[in-house]
Parts: structure tokens; sequence; C-alpha cells
């Protein structure tokens, strides 16, 4: 598709420092990328989307997620718990109950969330897996985000540990074997996966959990697995203080040196949450170039804490935004993550602050965090995590993903003295004129063409239904 955006009220990037910002007002689009962006004059055929009153940036890169949770939000027997209960209580107890069509409704809910939000890349955790499986959840989350649209990367959870009750036999609650699971990351990587700087479909090693999925030897055998494919390796790592007793007990060290210990730090892992970390832990973080998927919400909602993401940026380490499942945050948008995300991160750096008499130096730079920062992590931090170098910034020669908002439609946005941070700062769900992936109209006026969004409420209502009956 030819097409030409135009006239912009503000343009942000993703690019740090100087270049977070584009003055616009057009952006051309070619051949599913970016073609040139500037003062640009229409040429003949091609399609014109006015951006008057929008802000433009790229679409939203989302590093961390469980789909098939959308069909667990706000389930009271979680709601007022902390990590491990929750798991318990929610996902552990529901999982199991979940059959193929509840299953596909899940992922088809979270990922249109997703694109209403502005978001075209998606990196699912799933861990959805037992032995003798009636149905590939796999390929179900494959086919549901190429029916939308969306570029997908799947983060192949399960492990040969089970955390369930003693005593539970349920065939869903089974855990794998080694060579099971192994055998399916080949599979799966000869059918999906592409390693294209832009690629619309990705596969990544991911058991569920360090320690609590797989014993330590088979941890080193998913690494090495994952590097002779060339595939990355993602994990939840050091979520809540419980990370850090279980592995002491177990092996006598820190969360971060034990994965060192398995080949799983370096430039191609990431790890979600990385909540409680000690300096040396961010210190060998950043030098060795691992990345943390950010989720404050969830990180919020389940008493975890907030992650200590301007030091680990610092140390070197790479930073992105994930969403997490909707079952710990009650929802799993970016527009929502990124607004907790900035003010998440100034809080952490104000709950520091030491008075000066006492000898700190007050609030100092506890307001250092800016949107820019928060859209660079999730844009292009999400980006490089993801090893997807073609994605996630607004330049010439990327890829064509792109959101538009109006913020003319709100209220909220109203007297916005700088429109460009409206998106992030003023929270909301700011109207998404277009989606772009790969150039291509995946939302328009904030809706997704075709799609029957209140038939999709009445089936997710149906399903709640069957699923806690």
């Amino acid at each position: 598709m030819n097409l030409l955006i135009r006239n912009a009220t503000a343009i942000l990037t993703g690019l740090p420092g100087s270049e977070a910002r584009h003055v616009g007002p057009d952006i051309r689009v070619r051949g599913g990328k970016i073609a040139a962006m500037g003062a640009l004059q229409p040429e003949p055929g091609e399609r014109q989307i006015d951006a008057g009153g929008c802000v433009v940036y790229p679409a939203w890169v989302n590093t961390h997620h469980h789909l098939f949770q959308s069909l667990l939000k706000g389930d009271p027997m979680g709601i007022n718990a902390t990590l491990t209960p929750w798991l318990t209580a929610t996902p552990i107890r529901l999982r199991p109950r979940m059959d193929e069509d509840m299953f596909r409704l899940a992922a088809r809910i979270g990922l249109v969330e997703l694109a209403l939000s502005g978001c075209a890349t998606v990196a699912d955790h799933n861990y959805h897996y037992y032995p003798d499986m009636p149905y590939d959840s796999s390929a179900i989350l494959f086919e549901e985000a190429e029916a939308l649209g969306l570029r997908f990367v799947l983060c192949r959870g399960g492990g040969t540990l089970s955390r369930l009750p003693e005593g539970d036999t349920a065939p869903a609650s089974r855990p794998e074997t080694l060579d099971g699971y192994l055998a399916d990351i080949e599979r799966l990587a000869t059918r999906f996966h592409n390693s294209a700087p832009d690629a619309m479909q990705r596969l990544v090693v991911a058991p569920t959990t360090p320690v609590h999925s797989m014993r330590p030897e088979e941890l080193r055998e998913c690494a090495n697995l994952a590097r002779r494919l060339g595939l990355h390796l993602h994990s939840h790592l050091s979520e809540t203080v419980h990370y850090h007793d279980s592995v002491h007990t177990q092996h006598a060290m820190k969360p971060v040196h034990f994965c060192e210990t398995l080949g799983w730090l370096g430039p191609d892992v990431w790890f979600a949450h990385l909540v409680k970390l000690d300096a040396d832990e961010i210190a060998l973080l950043g030098a060795t170039g691992t990345g943390i998927a950010h989720c404050p919400q969830s990180n919020g909602r389940l008493g975890s804490g907030i992650a200590p993401v301007r030091a680990l940026e610092e140390a070197g380490a790479a930073v992105s935004i994930g969403v997490d499942g909707a079952a710990s945050n009650e929802a799993a948008d970016m527009l929502s993550e990124t607004h907790a995300a900035w003010l998440m991160q100034r809080a952490r750096a104000g709950e520091a602050a030491v008075a000066l008499h006492r000898g700190g130096q007050g609030e100092a730079d506890a307001a250092a965090t800016t949107v820019e920062d928060v859209v660079r992590w999730g844009t292009a931090g999400g980006a490089k995590v993801l090893g997807l170098p073609g994605i996630g910034t607004l330049s010439p020669g990327q890829a064509a993903d792109i959101a538009i908002y109006a913020l003319d439609r709100d209220p909220r946005y109203f007297g916005l003295h700088d429109p460009a941070i409206g998106p992030v700062a003023s929270g909301g769900t700011a109207h998404l004129l277009a989606l772009l992936v790969g150039g291509r109209e995946i939302v328009r006026d904030g809706a997704v063409p075709g799609l029957d969004l209140a038939g999709l409420g009445r089936q997710a209502r149906a399903a709640v239904a069957r699923l806690t009956a």
C-alpha cells in the first residue's frame, strides 16, 4: 500500500536523545516500510491519512504476556493475593479447566485488546502445555495473531517440574518430559520461526521459571539448543523475594548468579519482572546485556514492588515493557502499562529520596524518567530484546509499524501544552485513529475492521461462566 500520513501534530520516534522527536509532519509508507519523513507532497494514487490533531508513535512492542489469562481477569479467589498464593488460586486452579475453544477465545481477546491500544508486536509466554494435549496451543496463538495481522513471538513455556498440589493427577496438570519439550522446540522452529529483522513470526525458548520449572542441567540443555537454532531465551525471574529464598535454599546463591551458571545471561536473554535485585545482580545483568520485560501494573497489583529499571539501563541492560497476563492486572494494554511505567519509575526514585539535612540529595532526579524514555522502552527497547532490529522506531527504512492517536475526542487530553506526551502521561485510552503493521491497516478509527466486538464480549462472558461453573 502506498500511503501518506499527513499533518501530524507530534511524532515520537522511539529513538534516544535529540532524535526522540521528529518535526514531520508527514510520513510516507512504501512496500510496508517507512520511505520518508518530513514535509512531503502527496503523490498520484497515494492513499492519505489526515493526522491533524493526532500524535504518532511507533507501534508498541509487548515483550511479556500470558494471553490465555484473558479469561481469568478479576478472579475473586486471587484478587487480593500476592504472587505465590495467587498462582495457586487463579492460573493453576483454572488453567486445567480450559478447553481448546476457551484457549482460542482468550488469545483472540488479548490480541484485540493489545491492537486497540496501538500494539503491533506481541511476545506471549505461553505455558499451557501438557503431555498428549488434544490441541496445539502454539499453532492457535500463531493463527490468531496472523488472522489479526500482528507480529507474534511465541515464548514456548512449560517445564518438567510441577508446582501443582501433590496428588493432582488431572491430564492438564502433568509436567512434560525434557525430550518432549526439546522436540517441540525443534518442531516449532521449523514450522514458524523467521529470522528476518522484521519477521512476523518468531520462536523463543522459554521454560516458565528457573528453579520451579526445570532442573539446572535441563535449563543448560535448553540454552544450548536455543543457541544452536539461533533462538532467544526468556523466562520469569526475581519477581518477589520468594525467588531469592528458593534459589538460596536450593543452590546457596542469588537468582541472577544462578542463571549465569546455566548460560542464561546475555544479549539473547531477557527476563520478565526482575523486581528484587541486589546491586551486584544489576551490575551482572548490565555487563552481559541481558534484558528485562518491565511489567509495572502486574508487579503493583500483586504487591511485588517496582523494578529498578533506570538502574538496569544505566548498567547496560536492555529495557522493554510487557503487560503480563491479564489475570494479574485485570487489563493487558500497552497504554495503561506505559502510563504506569512512567509514574512508577518516578515514584520509586521519590520513595528512595533522603532529605538534605539527613545527608541526602532531596528529590534530586526523582522525576528524571521521561515520557520519551517510556516510549523508547516500549518500542525500540522491545525490538532490541526480541532481536527484531527492523521494527520499533520511526525512521526511513524501518517497518511501518505505526500508531496514530487522535486526542480531540476525549477531554482527558484537552488542554495539553505538549500533545506528544498525551497517550502516556494522561493515561486513559487515547482514540486509535489507525494502527499500521508493516504498512497494513489493522485498526481503523478505533475499531478492528470486520470484528464484532460486542459479540466477542458475549463469548467471553459465556466462557467465564463455563470456566467457573
